[in-house]
C-alpha cells in the first residue's frame, strides 16, 4: 500500500506564498501521475495541477502563472508552490496520485490514492 502525507498549508494574505508539499511513502510502487486538488466551501474538487511521468505537467487555467508544480524524484515528493495567492485561491487542498504497486497479494496499476487534505485560507 501507499500513503500520501500533505504539509504545508496555513494561513497567508492576498498576494502571499505558501509552498505545498505531498510525499508518497511505501513499498514496490511506482508513481503514474501526482497533483493536488483543491475543494473549497460549496464547490466541487477541482484540478489544480498534476505532474505525469515523464515529467510533463498540467495546470487549470486560473492557477497558470501563478502556481508551479515540482517533482523530487528521490524523494517521491511533490510541491505546489502557489504565489500572488487571492481570497478564492481558499480551500483545502488535496495530493492525489496514481500509482502503480505491488504487495504480497499481486500487483496492481493505476490505483487512485488521496490525501488527507490541507487548508489554505487566503484572508487579510
Amino acid at each position: 500500500q501507499v500513503q500520501l502525507v500533505e504539509s504545508g498549508g496555513g494561513l497567508v494574505q492576498p498576494g502571499g506564498s505558501l509552498r505545498l508539499s505531498c510525499a508518497a511513502s511505501g513499498t514496490s510502487f511506482s508513481i503514474n501521475s501526482m497533483g493536488w486538488y483543491r475543494q473549497a466551501p460549496g464547490k466541487q474538487r477541482e484540478l489544480v495541477a498534476v505532474w505525469i511521468s515523464g515529467g510533463s505537467t498540467k495546470y487549470a487555467e486560473s492557477m497558470k502563472g501563478r502556481f508551479t508544480i515540482s517533482r523530487d524524484n528521490a524523494k517521491n515528493t511533490v510541491y505546489l508552490q502557489m504565489n500572488s495567492l487571492k481570497p478564492e485561491d481558499t480551500a483545502v487542498y488535496y495530493c492525489h496520485g496514481d500509482i502503480d504497486y505491488c504487495s504480497s497479494y499481486g500487483c496492481y496499476e493505476d490505483v487512485e490514492y488521496w490525501g488527507q487534505g490541507t487548508q489554505v485560507t487566503v484572508s487579510s
